[in-house]
């Protein structure tokens, strides 16, 4: 096949939304032929002020394999074999636990999270204040005067309690989190599961469900760094894009939602076709500028129920593709753009800017103060639950 011929065909299986993959709960050719359940092991990974950190390694059909810590629940690795049957890892992270603890999510800001699961308030608050049922409430600020991601130390920086889940054609592991009422300014004690499944079709699925005490606000995410070419590669610019959104909430100069739900349509922020990340993100748009690149929230079409596919992307070098389907209301695209070189990641390269993406399902972020956005409240009685399924495949041509 000639190259362009490969670049129409990976075109139109990112215009087709899902690939190759079948949807989340159908079965796949993989599945088909691959009836040996799933595998897991654990492993210790090191400490953290003399508490143990495990790293968990689930192993699927086809040689899908991805690896957790306790810590921070932090996706560490997704290894994706290539049309070869060679396994790459296409999630950025750190080769040592002291790494994590010591760049992740420094307490004064300017962490990268890589694969962390993100709490109690994903995204931004602006200046980490709000006020609910009357009372205000105030999170340490972190970013440039808001608070960031739950604050100075938000669910990443907390090791989570594990229990594996063993099906016939998937795995599972299920950490839990206790947050104390007042941590880092939240009201309410709030118990939080994230569970991550990997089944024998290809699909990782991220199911968050929390319960609290009091009222009080919650935003749950995880914040894994995709290169689909490897993490070790280079910038992401080549990958296809497409986010089934509309529409997006701009943000201030301090990347602080105004409120507003603009429309992508003649915008940089137009990936409803599948589009190269780096086609327009040089663009002398106000919001790319303010973020020195995407930094934004998308609504996505129909969110905020049931399964929604959110985003789909493609490397046109490799094949390989990552679809992503949620239950929220927005998706957070992050093209990496304070990757500045100065931490190197588990294939011993220096990451620098854009040499990985990050897709947030979410919900709008500062939601607590826009009464307009998707409400954010949890209530006493209440389940918060959040799905988010990635699909990853390779696509032979």
């Amino acid at each position: 096949m000639t190259s362009l011929s490969r670049r129409h065909a990976l075109a139109a299986a990112a215009a087709a939304g899902a690939g190759a993959l079948a949807a989340p709960g159908t079965a796949s050719a993989a599945s088909a032929s691959h009836r040996h359940a799933p595998t897991i092991s654990r492993e210790v990974f090191g400490q953290v002020d003399g508490a143990a950190v495990h790293r968990y390694t689930l192993t699927a059909a086809g040689g899908l394999t991805v690896k957790i810590l306790t810590y921070g629940g932090i996706l560490q690795s997704v290894q994706v074999p290539d049309g070869r049957g060679r396994p790459v890892d296409i999630a950025l992270g750190f080769a040592t636990l002291d790494e994590y603890v010591a760049h992740n999510s420094p307490e004064a800001g300017g962490g990268v999270y890589f694969g962390a699961l993100i709490g109690r308030y994903a995204n931004r608050i602006a200046g980490g204040g709000f006020t609910l049922d009357g009372v205000t409430y105030q999170v340490p600020v972190n970013n440039n005067g808001n608070a960031l991601h739950g604050g100075t130390v938000g669910f990443d920086k907390k090791i989570w309690t594990p229990t594996v889940e063993q099906g016939h054609d998937s795995v599972g592991l299920r950490l839990e989190y206790v947050s104390p009422d007042g941590e880092m300014g939240f009201p309410g004690t709030l118990t939080t599961q994230a569970t991550y499944t990997l089944d024998n079709s290809g699909h990782l699925t991220l199911t968050f469900r929390a319960t609290t005490d009091k009222t009080t606000v919650v935003n749950l995410t995880n914040h894994t760094y995709w290169n689909l070419a490897g993490e070790s590669s280079g910038d992401v610019y080549g990958h296809l894009l497409r986010l089934n959104a509309d529409r997006y909430t701009p943000v201030d100069a301090l990347q602080i939602p105004t409120g507003e739900r603009l429309p992508v349509h003649g915008t940089p922020m137009d990936f409803t076709r599948p589009t190269a990340i780096g086609a327009r993100v040089a663009a002398a748009d106000p919001q790319l500028l303010t973020g020195q690149g995407y930094d934004l929230n998308w609504a996505v079409n129909g969110g905020g129920g049931s399964p929604t596919l959110a985003a789909h992307a493609v490397d046109p070098h490799s094949g390989r593709t990552l679809s992503v389907w949620t239950t929220q209301p927005g998706i957070q695209f992050y093209s990496g753009n304070f990757l500045t070189g100065t931490l190197v990641g588990t294939g011993h390269t220096a990451y620098r800017q854009s040499y990985g993406f990050a897709l947030e399902t979410q919900n709008f972020p500062d939601a607590p103060n826009h009464p307009d956005f998707p409400s954010s409240v949890l209530r006493p009685g209440q389940v918060y639950r959040h799905t988010t399924v990635f699909g990853l495949s390779t696509t032979r041509l």
